[in-house]
């Protein structure tokens, strides 16, 4: 019973932290300075994209925590295995020209949908448990961004960036490297809880 309360309270946290900041502009810099208070004396002992690196790292491992003990990874499995199996059918179908076989492997994907749905529903959940440290994060990490306008970090070809200019769109450098920080341990990761890729 308490479990159950907590996970909906997880639920709904991640869905105020995720939507939150649209409909209260001052969210982030609200959650951000809180976050600050535990996270700002690292900035005086390691260079802001070290700090990034290591929170990304942090991110990586307990994302991939979340997804194997809130994800039906043997269901997964099982669809994503059924639906490599009829789109190899279909495929073999058209190039026999079979339209039997195909109507009926039509009909078969039709059926797959309320599974689709279903995998894309247990995806969704941890993604707000995630998100209930990860935003904050983010929100932290934003704020000792504008606070440091000239942190930067070296990139093998493209050599030294600021974390504030933009790789592409709206996208910045510090978000940009706290991605390809995070993957590695995240791949790592499910690679030892035996868990797939998403």
């Amino acid at each position: 019973m308490i479990k159950k309360m907590m996970g909906k309270m997880a639920i709904w946290l991640g869905l105020f932290l995720m939507f939150g900041i649209i409909l209260i502009p001052d969210l982030r810099n609200i959650i951000g300075n809180l976050v600050g208070e535990l996270l700002n004396p690292l900035l005086s002992i390691l260079p802001l994209h070290i700090i990034i690196f290591i929170l990304a790292a942090i991110t990586g491992l307990y994302a991939s925590l979340i997804q194997k003990y809130t994800m039906d990874w043997e269901l997964t499995r099982r669809i994503q295995e059924k639906m490599k199996t009829i789109q190899k059918e279909m495929r073999q179908a058209q190039l026999t020209n079979n339209a039997a076989k195909m109507k009926k492997l039509q009909a078969q994907q039709g059926e797959m949908m309320e599974d689709q749905m279903q995998m894309m529903k247990q995806q969704f959940k941890p993604m707000l448990y995630i998100s209930i440290i990860s935003i904050p994060l983010f929100f932290w990490v934003y704020l000792a961004i504008s606070q440091s306008p000239n942190a930067s970090v070296v990139f093998p070809f493209w050599g030294e960036q600021k974390l504030t200019d933009k790789v592409f769109w709206e996208i910045q450098y510090w978000l940009f490297w706290y991605f390809i920080c995070s993957m590695p341990v995240s791949q790592i990761t499910r690679k030892a809880l035996n868990i797939g890729g998403m």
